[in-house]
């Protein structure tokens, strides 16, 4: 171990340390020349007899990590090959744990948790697009400090999680115990993104109910189980993220991050408001599809109608003596007004000038 008060690299003096692994202590440290704290991770070699095999793995890792700049990633800026040990150098992040949180707040608000699914989505979506692609492997409570702006920034990036022992408080085999997707414990082929989101997701599930998944009875429930006030929506996503088969999570974390943008709407009162919304608008159509075909069907009947009226007036005046010419004016001066107003009336009037105005000129032609 590092003693307190210690200068390493001739640069960086020891000043406490802040936190301790299976295999590795963290300590703060600071340059005094530069004025600036940095956090010194060790990693020693006693501890493990596959040490070079760990040392060539690390060393190679945080060769990759020094080139990724994100701002929820902390720099790697050195790495320092010791005889006894191997020293991680990396940007000191001020803040809390989400574990610390946990053990001294309890379960978060759930508005809170998916703000912070959503800034994690964002560090993964980072890594998965890089050449070659970046698998976290270890999301968990204890890997995530949270800054005073509410910020959060992924730590302990790069460890040799594949070479840490078993242990439901450490990484196992390519996870943490109880977060660790199926895949990681070669059951269930190579691990890839999908990987990544199971362990957000039981990292949501961890911090919304207050229930460690990696302790006794090592399962998770639907979140609503332990607070029924809890958002379906949010429940559905993070069942969804943590089935076994990853085919069946969501397929990338920018399919996650939307979802977790719009989980109110798949709130099960949200979804009853949206059908309700919908088979109200089915009715209205379909009203309305009724009451346009009702009134072509009475247009097309109005336009027979005419045509057997008048058909019926021209047989009728066939039968009389009057001029056909004049009768044809005649009808097509009254016949519109009285199929417009559609009164028995109108129609009558026609049928009796039919009758009467003929007779009119018999009698006078007898006079």
């Amino acid at each position: 171990m590092l003693k307190l008060g210690s200068i390493i690299d001739g640069k960086y003096k020891i000043l406490n340390e802040i936190g301790h692994g299976g295999m590795s202590t963290v300590y703060l440290a600071i340059n005094e020349k530069a004025n600036k704290p940095w956090a010194i991770k060790e990693v020693r070699k006693s501890c493990r007899k596959d040490f070079q095999v760990i040392r060539q793995s690390l060393l190679m890792e945080m060769e990759l990590l020094k080139k990724l700049k994100h701002p929820r990633l902390p720099s790697i800026v050195d790495v320092i090959d010791e005889k006894e040990n191997l020293l991680i150098v990396m940007d000191y992040i001020e803040g809390n744990t989400l574990e610390k949180i946990l053990l001294e707040q309890g379960a978060q608000k759930q508005e809170t948790v998916v703000e912070w699914a959503i800034q994690l989505c964002e560090v993964l979506e980072y890594l998965h697009t890089r050449e070659p692609a970046i698998i976290y492997r270890d999301m968990k409570p204890a890997n995530v400090m949270l800054k005073s702006d509410n910020s959060v920034v992924l730590i302990d990036f790069g460890t040799a999680r594949e070479y840490k022992e078993q242990n439901t408080g450490d990484t196992t085999c390519l996870g943490t115990q109880g977060y660790a997707a199926p895949e990681q414990f070669g059951t269930m082929g190579q691990t890839d993104a999908r990987t990544d989101i199971y362990c957000l997701g039981a990292t949501m599930y961890h911090l919304v109910t207050g229930h460690n998944p990696s302790e006794p009875p090592y399962e998770m429930y639907p979140i609503t189980k332990w607070n029924s006030k809890l958002s379906t929506g949010l429940e559905q996503i993070i069942e969804k993220c943590t089935s076994r088969n990853p085919q069946d999570r969501y397929q990338s974390v920018s399919e996650l991050r939307y979802a977790l943008e719009h989980y109110r709407d798949m709130d099960i009162s949200a979804v009853e408001a949206y059908q309700k919304r919908w088979k109200v608008f089915i009715g209205i159509a379909g009203t309305s599809m009724l009451c346009l075909l009702t009134a072509i069907a009475l247009w097309i009947s109005s336009l027979h109608r005419q045509r057997d009226i008048y058909a019926e007036i021209m047989e009728t005046a066939g039968r009389t003596t009057v001029d056909r010419e004049a009768l044809g004016g005649i009808c097509r001066q009254l016949l519109p007004t009285a199929l417009e107003k559609r009164r028995m009336t109108d129609i009558a009037s026609i049928l009796l000038k039919m009758v009467c105005f003929p007779m009119r000129k018999r009698i006078i032609c007898w006079k």
